[in-house]
């Protein structure tokens, strides 16, 4: 049972136009994506058919916490993008 009070860092996945990228990942990273998944269906019931969705939104919140690379975003104007 998990408790209530735990949250997960990703609680829906956008509909914003996706671009199509193809990438390969290890079988481990694949089996905690699916349980990830899983994990969200019980929590707040959003089933995931296709639990790829889930690296988009993963990958926008590891990158907004990254401080390092916020600072350095800001102050290259080669990484100014979007």
């Amino acid at each position: 049972m998990i408790p209530i009070l735990l949250k997960l860092k990703i609680d829906s996945i956008s509909g914003d136009k996706p671009v199509k990228i193809s990438t390969e990942l290890p079988a481990d990273v694949h089996r905690d994506l699916m349980a990830y998944a899983d994990v969200l269906k019980r929590q707040n019931g959003q089933v995931v058919d296709d639990p790829t969705k889930l690296i988009a939104p993963m990958l926008k919140r590891f990158m907004a916490s990254d401080r390092a690379f916020k600072k350095l975003r800001r102050s290259s104007p080669d990484t100014r993008m979007g």
